[in-house]
């Protein structure tokens, strides 16, 4: 008998401790959920994260990430002006180039979380026993979901900053529709995804549709798809009144459709209105941070007598003081403005 109650204490006993073991583990971490609907269970405290999306690198470190980013991707290590803003970010291992995953560097990294915008790479990763989420995002709604995201992977103060941000930006969306509603033209405008490829251009169903939309105009392009492949003949027939060439200054890209024997008899080439789109710490077209200034940009670029009394200077400093905590000068907000690429 005496046995039999000794058993007894010891199994309570045991049971207790993993009981109580459980709900310290349980207590460790907590649940996200990523931009796919998925739930993903996190550390309670992430101190380590790789960022393996370009575009979210920007928006992490606006939330303050900086020291808990352990990898980013190559085209982040290599951006003069995020990493001369973050110089932490040179440090971190680069798994992942824009093209080849390396998991065993990523391993190396011991992260905590892993952001990235590709399902097949998430699905590698969680094999690893590693806690993945996808950012991915393709309009204004999404962008929001990522800040979130982000800002509750980061934890402390991110989450109140993401919140302002996405408070901002619907306020933006806002001011921005109401002043460009008073005009009763919308011009029609062919945004080219780069320089590289000029048949290469953006749809219907997209963020740069919606941008367009937003700043009073109309895409050109009736096809949907983001960055997808037209003829020379669809853009010839689209005619825009404006065109806007990502990763190019406006000069530049003017020179460009004026040399190409297609494109130079273009309403929007003979008119002069070809322009370069910004480029900030990020490109601020798609995927952006930024995006909130692209809206006033494209705005007062579509419709500047309704836009007359938007400074974009004054606005572009203002953000980047506010989410960036950087000033920039004068001269380095034409260059923005202009399509140039700060280094």
């Amino acid at each position: 008998m005496r046995k039999f109650k000794t058993l007894i204490i010891l199994t309570l006993g045991i049971l207790f401790l993993f009981m109580g073991g459980s709900k310290v583990q349980a207590a460790a971490t907590r649940t996200v959920v990523d931009n796919t609907g998925k739930k993903v269970k996190i550390p309670k405290k992430v101190k380590r994260v790789a960022d393996l999306w370009h575009a979210n690198n920007p928006i992490f470190l606006m939330l303050g990430g900086e020291n808990q980013l352990v990898a980013t991707t190559q085209l982040i290590h290599d951006n003069a002006l995020l990493t001369d803003l973050y110089p932490e970010v040179k440090k971190q291992a680069v798994p992942f180039n824009g093209d080849s995953f390396q998991l065993e560097e990523l391993i190396k990294q011991k992260p905590d979380v892993v952001i990235s915008s590709d399902d097949a790479q998430i699905e590698t990763i969680k094999k690893a026993n590693i806690p993945a989420v996808n950012s991915m995002f393709q309009d204004f709604t999404g962008l929001k979901k990522t800040v979130t995201l982000t800002g509750d992977i980061i934890g402390g103060k991110a989450d109140k900053k993401a919140k302002a941000y996405n408070k901002q930006l619907d306020s933006d969306i806002k001011k921005v529709k109401s002043k460009v509603s008073k005009s009763k033209t919308r011009p029609s405008v062919l945004h080219i995804v780069s320089k590289a490829d000029l048949t290469k251009v953006d749809g219907k169903k997209t963020i740069v549709d919606q941008w367009i939309n937003i700043a009073g105009g109309k895409n050109a392009i009736k096809t949907k798809g983001n960055m997808i492949e037209i003829s020379a003949e669809e853009i010839i027939k689209a005619n825009p009144n404006i065109i806007i060439v990502g990763g190019t200054t406006s000069k530049n890209a003017l020179k460009l459709l004026k040399k190409d024997s297609r494109f130079s008899s273009l309403k929007a080439v003979k008119n002069k209105k070809v322009y370069g789109n910004p480029t900030g710490i990020f490109a601020l077209d798609r995927y952006s941070a930024e995006e909130d200034l692209q809206i006033w940009w494209a705005a007062k670029l579509f419709h500047p007598k309704q836009m007359k009394d938007v400074n974009l200077k004054n606005k572009f400093r203002s953000f980047y003081v506010k989410y960036f905590d950087h000033k920039f000068t004068d001269k380095e907000l034409e260059k923005i403005l202009s399509g140039e690429v700060i280094k």
